[in-house]
């Protein structure tokens, strides 16, 4: 992941005074087929001027194909490096050999890529020596060799960042921000501190994360780069998401997505990944939803078992409480008939006793007398004590009320 988001924002990094220039907006078809014109003979034979304009015209093409074709980018890439090479151009040179280091480091040959950016690098120094060319026959300005400079610090520190040497990474990043901050370069340091908060995600320092990416946001808003917010609000949203925010990260990802939409072809690449994020987030929230009706379920069926339960110690209490109430009056009678030859009978068991003679159930009688079922089941068993009979037809024939 680390590897091709540094891609990504490695070949996009300014080169051209500080400013951010969209190649992929151009005419490619329209260009290919005018420099198709060219072959090694007539290379040889054009003038000076034919010259720049040729190369600056396979340099453009290497901008124009660097997201698209890889292919491509580096073939023009060599054929502008031909003519600056043989000309001496260094701005041009560092220019080609830096973006031909990306696509080696790209392919994760990581000691090509870096033969190529010092290559680039060394031409960076002959243009602060005093190395001049056609459209800089005065030799290059200060801000010219720092817009290189900061370039390739970028490109080096992306390198590192993909081979996992973060301090390195973040040194040749500070580099390339002082350069961005010393000149104003707004865009420059949104495509900077974007590529910092990507590292630090990857890291999951997530504070250092959010720090990075509202900065980009900062120096993108504060440039009216719409392409740059977008891009600082989809990391921004990669990082909410990473945290399980999944809400957060769909604000930000939607907004984003307001810029992809407009610009599907030539932010194919940057849509389709804000596409992916929304999409994980999306099946997160899901999921988070699944989690928590199934929570709900839990806590209504606990809650039915609790009401369950209470409404059975209710009764139980109930059915305790009269059957206390039994015990003490089949005590008290006992006492009494202890003192009398005849055989006392409380109310209820009168009442009991004539519905048993009636031949009423235990269910029934309990019904009839609004108590539960254990209570009737009691004074059954109190009137077969009472009168020593084995069971109610005994209890029925043998049984002499008194008044």
């Amino acid at each position: 992941m680390r590897k091709y988001i540094a891609l990504i924002v490695s070949l996009l990094l300014p080169l051209a005074s500080g400013a951010y220039n969209d190649h992929r907006g151009h005419k490619l078809d329209s260009l290919e087929r005018a420099v198709a014109i060219w072959t090694p003979d007539a290379v040889e034979k054009a003038s000076t001027q034919e010259l720049v304009d040729l190369n600056n015209a396979y340099r453009e093409l290497m901008l124009g194909y660097n997201q698209i074709n890889a292919g491509k980018c580096i073939f023009y890439a060599r054929k502008a490096l031909a003519i600056s090479t043989r000309e001496g151009w260094s701005y041009a040179n560092a220019d080609v050999l830096r973006y031909i280091g990306q696509h080696f480091w790209a392919r994760e040959q990581y000691d090509s890529a870096l033969v190529y950016f010092k290559n680039a690098m060394e031409n960076v120094e002959r243009m602060e020596a005093g190395a001049t060319s056609p459209t800089r026959p005065e030799g290059y300005t200060e801000e010219d060799v720092d817009d290189m400079r900061s370039a390739l610090y970028g490109a080096t520190g992306n390198l590192y960042n993909v081979m996992g040497d973060i301090p390195r990474a973040m040194d040749y990043y500070a580099r390339a921000g002082e350069i961005f901050d010393k000149y104003g370069w707004n865009v420059s340091n949104a495509v900077l501190y974007y590529n910092i908060g990507e590292t630090w995600v990857d890291e999951s320092d997530f504070r250092a994360a959010k720090k990075a990416y509202l900065k980009s946001l900062d120096y993108a808003t504060s440039e009216g780069d719409s392409l740059w917010m977008a891009v600082a609000r989809k990391g921004l949203g990669r990082m909410y998401l990473e945290q399980g925010r999944t809400r957060k990260a769909l604000q930000y990802l939607y907004e984003a997505d307001d810029y992809f939409a407009v610009h599907d072809q030539e932010e194919a690449i940057s849509r389709k990944e804000n596409f992916e994020y929304m999409s994980r987030a999306l099946d997160g929230q899901r999921r988070l939803l699944a989690w928590l009706l199934a929570g709900l379920v839990v806590l209504l069926l606990l809650a039915a078992g609790v009401l369950l339960l209470i409404r059975k110690l209710r009764i139980s209490r109930k059915e305790q409480t009269e059957a206390n109430a039994v015990m003490e009056e089949t005590l008290e009678d006992l006492n009494k008939a202890s003192r009398k030859s005849e055989i006392p009978l409380s109310a209820r068991e009168r009442e009991i006793l004539d519905l048993l003679a009636k031949g009423y159930t235990t269910p029934q009688i309990a019904e009839c007398l609004h108590l539960s079922p254990e209570t009737i089941k009691w004074y059954r068993k109190k009137l077969l004590v009472k009168f020593d009979v084995a069971n109610v037809a005994e209890l029925v024939k043998n049984s002499i009320f008194t008044s």
